[in-house]
């Protein structure tokens, strides 16, 4: 007999070789009906995998991301199996799970291309052997075996990741005539999936290097309900409306130009006038905060990225070193901002007293993204952080961290992010070799951000592995208006750099001691944090932050002196207001002006100009009467005073 014990700490007996799926059933079995996967230990397993010891077991539903994570990795295997059915001779490379449905890279034979137009034959196969309740066995293989296994069925890409496991570590799974190289977990048959839809197919360079064979990634995503795919399809309908480059095009926000480079964004008058908003948002917040602004340069000689780490870590994927006329001196555009800070922080000695020492920055910084993960403003090359580091004695940490999250608050608050999670990334429970510095450093690190959590009473969810490669972090992930999750801010507990740049204060016992050092982004990047703030609001900015608050438009030329006086009341009153004096149709400059979301619209003509007054219409309200020019004026002072003080925290 084994002992399992069950998340509320019972603990019950069951006989050795049991299945997960059997302990749900000796629950209900009504609750076994509806269980994905379970996790025994610290280890996911398959339903139908046997348990040989005593251990601990959680289960997960389709509502969880552990048990939609099972439903998606089986349905890449069902979409292979279709694959494999409908193009012979088809190689396979990856199929994972991802945060919205799957995907799977393959080569089809003879230079064939799978096309949109073939996504209905792919999802009619899908539920055809969907229905036959295939059952996914796992069956753990010896490398050599396997080897040979998938190199007669010519699997070439197969083949090079076996090449690369440990024997005595591979797992295979089958469902039906298909066998995939897989460390699972999987659902127990293919029955639980309802409805299927083939989203889209792309390019994708085997394992991401551009000198590897091109694939075809086909997307999809599957559902337990049919009524769960047609709200899935709704919202992507919500999304294209949403999308931040169709919006920054109408808006006339940013744009991108081959002859500049992919992936590099040229920001537009009125995106700039957007991002410029936002900074001396932030600025003014920081300065109650007790921060202080530096700039630093845009590049910087490789050694100081040798140091900080970056360069051993980052070097082989990041923009190649500058080259000058000196051929001892090598430069990088810079990647980070902190290992530029941690120099300033040295140009001078510093007391306990001096602590802590907040420096904030706008920092640009330049990142090499393979061409085919670069999207909108959310994957660039080229994107400013609004970035700061904090240098604070040990027993500081905590304190400053929580005004961290205070900050962070305040900006989400402002901005109307009402669904938010807090995630704290630490490191691998295992492996400990892809991060630097001592243990004991780490240990304090990671208790500071937890117990800062708590004491905020701010609910994080712990996951393993996904720490900095120098220290632990905060990571806050948002939700937007379709329920779309976005990392945005971060805050990062460093004891490692300030080791490597060997910085140092004069402690209250005159002895030499090393800061601990924060970092810190509340919007992560400006660029990404522009693309979901416009896909949240669907480009209907908060007043106080539009770059265009009022457009005014006379229905005739007769009109323009008017138009022109009206809005030098306007700019007076610091309003932001243009006049549409083009030669077009009444009609025409609402539905334009609606488009580029612009909040008011203000309609003058002859009885407007006798009158002093101005027919108002707000953006998506349609008619909104008429006022004096200054009762309009004031009217949109006091909404936007209204919106700084709701903001305020």
């Amino acid at each position: 007999m084994i002992k399992i014990t069950f998340p509320d700490q019972t603990v019950k007996e069951f006989e050795d070789g049991v299945t997960p799926l059997q302990v749900a059933e000796s629950i209900s079995p009504r609750f076994a009906q509806d269980v994905l996967v379970a996790k025994v230990g610290e280890e996911m397993y398959d339903l139908t995998r046997t348990i040989t010891a005593d251990s601990t077991i959680e289960f997960f539903k389709w509502d969880s991301p552990e048990g939609k994570h099972a439903f998606w990795h089986s349905s890449a295997h069902l979409l292979a199996e279709a694959l494999q059915e409908l193009y012979p001779g088809i190689q396979f490379g990856i199929g994972p799970a991802i945060e919205n449905g799957f995907y799977y890279d393959v080569v089809p034979a003879n230079g064939e291309n799978i096309k949109e137009s073939d996504f209905p034959k792919i999802e009619k196969k899908m539920i055809e052997l969907a229905r036959q309740k295939q059952e996914i066995v796992r069956k753990e293989v010896a490398k050599a075996q396997v080897l040979e296994e998938f190199k007669a069925k010519g699997q070439t890409f197969k083949c090079e990741l076996i090449s690369e496991l440990e024997d005595g570590k591979i797992s295979t799974y089958t469902q039906g005539n298909f066998t995939d190289l897989c460390r699972g977990p999987h659902l127990p048959n293919t029955g639980a999936i309802k409805a299927c839809k083939v989203l889209s197919v792309a390019g994708a360079f085997w394992r991401g290097n551009d000198k590897n064979p091109q694939m075809n990634r086909v997307y999809g995503i599957t559902f337990p309900k049919q009524s769960m795919l047609d709200e899935y399809l709704n919202l992507l309908e919500e999304a294209k409306k949403r999308d931040h480059r169709k919006l920054g095009k109408e808006m006339e926000l940013f744009a991108f130009s081959q002859n500049v480079g992919a992936g590099l964004p040229l920001w537009l008058p009125k995106g700039t006038a957007l991002r410029n908003r936002l900074q001396e948002y932030l600025t003014k917040i920081q300065k109650r905060y007790g921060y202080v602004q530096v700039i630093t340069p845009n590049i910087g000689n490789k050694n100081l990225y040798v140091t900080s780490g970056h360069w051993a870590k980052y070097g082989k994927d990041s923009f190649q070193p500058i080259s000058t006329p000196d051929p001892d001196e090598l430069y990088l555009l810079k990647p980070m901002n902190c290992p530029h800070h941690c120099e300033i922080y040295k140009t001078s000695p510093r007391s306990y007293r001096d602590l802590p020492i907040r420096m904030a920055e706008f920092g640009t910084v330049y990142r090499y993204e393979q061409t085919g993960e670069l999207h909108g403003l959310t994957r660039v090359r080229c994107f400013t952080q609004d970035d700061a580091h904090l240098f604070c004695r040990p027993d500081q940490v905590k304190d400053e961290f929580l005004k961290i999250i205070d900050i962070i608050m305040i900006i989400f608050k402002a901005l109307d992010f009402h669904q938010f999670e807090a995630q704290i990334s630490l490191r691998d429970k295992v492996n400990r070799e892809k991060y630097i510095g001592s243990e004991e450093n780490w240990q304090k690190a990671e208790q500071a951000i937890i117990e800062a959590c708590q004491e905020k009473g701010l609910p994080a969810k712990v996951e393993y592995g996904e720490a900095a490669f120098y220290g632990p972090k905060l990571d806050f992930m948002v939700k937007d208006a379709i329920g779309r999750r976005w990392q945005l801010g971060t805050i990062q507990v460093d004891y490692n750099l300030p080791e490597r740049f060997q910085l140092e204060y004069t402690g209250a016992d005159n002895q030499k001691h090393r800061p601990v050092m924060i970092h810190r982004a509340p919007f992560g990047s400006m660029e990404r944090f522009v693309a979901v703030l416009l896909e949240n609001t669907a480009g209907k900015l908060p007043l106080w932050l539009a770059p265009d608050q009022v457009a005014i438009m006379p229905i005739s030329e007769k009109f323009n002196d008017y138009a022109y006086e009206v809005r030098s009341t306007l700019e007076k009153m610091d309003i932001r207001a243009y006049v549409d004096d083009r030669n077009e149709k009444i009609g025409r400059k609402i539905r334009d002006n609606e488009m580029k979301k612009v909040p008011y619209m203000l309609i003058l003509g002859e009885k407007e100009q006798s009158e002093g007054k101005v027919s108002i219409r707000k953006q998506g309200a349609g008619d909104g009467g008429q006022m004096t020019v200054d009762e309009f004026a004031k009217s949109v002072v006091a909404e936007v005073q209204s919106q700084i003080e709701h903001s305020s925290y």
